[in-house]
């Protein structure tokens, strides 16, 4: 019985009874083509980090027209895949005109703070950006989406919050870009220095307060954490660089201030960046005809934005 069980524990160890063994290799991913043409490219692996893949959906446009979405699949700096099965069929209002949709999915809460989640997200857009041949889509035309914590990772994306100065390694991908050249987001958080009043903290709002945690201060000065706020504040990396950006906010929300997107775009306006808040009177973290009505917008911003020159 003592060298079956050790028989047994040897073929674990060495990954003949490992299910790893049985998964495909990461360019066998699973691809199948919807009723309308779209093709749907599953678990492509953008990234590795302490041995998890870093995976995202591809949706491709039976004709692409070159333009890349980038939607970051977050709620509360989390990323579940079975969001992106919720949300699937809201995607068509960038696929019928002929935009490919790069769903990412990021290191979650708690296991990663906030600024590593950045740092994902800045993987996953030089990652699209290196194989956009492979996708139909023109390296130089890529948007990037996402509201609430995705909204913050998009404009973060945007203003270059977060990215690093330089990366020296022997992977291709980080030789590239992490550039956006259009944003289009839902009720961001801006500016976490500021949060609702001035000189208030995020960590210091209780209506987020299931949130701080995410941030790695718990425990910290106040100047230890107006340093780590500051840092992962995109209005504070607005610049002459920063790409056309479209919010959308409604005026109640209870997590995000709508101060945040107002005080963010006429900070573009005044440095010049083409940029528009679009307010809906009595929304709140979401409004009930966003998904019907608000994702042709965010898709009609990028068809202006990112036309080919």
């Amino acid at each position: 019985m003592k060298r079956y069980v050790w028989f047994i524990f040897y073929l674990f160890l060495t990954g003949a009874c490992s299910r790893t063994s049985q998964l495909p290799a990461t360019n066998q991913v699973v691809q199948q083509v919807t009723n309308n043409g779209v093709t749907r490219i599953q678990d492509v692996v953008y990234g590795r980090k302490f041995g998890m893949a870093l995976t995202m959906e591809v949706l491709k446009p039976a004709k692409p027209n070159g333009i890349g979405v980038v939607y970051a699949m977050s709620g509360g700096w989390y990323s579940d895949y079975g969001t992106i099965k919720q949300r699937l069929k809201h995607f068509h209002y960038f696929t019928d005109r002929g935009q490919t949709v790069f769903l990412v999915l990021h290191g979650s809460a708690p296991r990663y703070q906030v600024g590593e989640v950045v740092q994902d997200m800045h993987r996953a857009v030089r990652f699209i950006r290196y194989h956009a041949a492979e996708y139909g889509v023109d390296p130089n035309r890529l948007g990037i989406s996402g509201m609430s914590s995705g909204g913050h990772l998009s404009v973060s994306i945007g203003t270059g919050a977060g990215r690093p100065d330089s990366l020296k390694t022997s992977d291709p991908v980080d030789n590239v870009s992490s550039r956006v050249q259009a944003v289009a987001c839902f009720f961001p958080p801006a500016d976490l220095v500021n949060y609702g009043h001035t000189n208030r903290l995020f960590v210091e709002c209780d209506t987020v307060r299931r949130f701080w945690l995410q941030f790695g201060v718990d425990g910290k000065s106040r100047e230890e954490k107006q340093v780590v706020m500051q840092k992962l504040s995109p209005i504070h990396f607005i610049s002459k660089e920063t790409p056309p950006t479209l919010l959308l906010h409604g005026t109640v929300d209870p997590l995000v201030p709508l101060e945040q997107s107002e005080r963010f775009i006429a900070k573009l306006k005044e440095t010049g960046i083409p940029a528009q808040l679009i307010i809906h009177q009595g929304g709140a973290h979401g409004w009930a005809e966003m998904w019907e009505s608000d994702l042709g917008v965010v898709a009609d911003w990028f068809d202006t934005y990112l036309k080919k020159n």
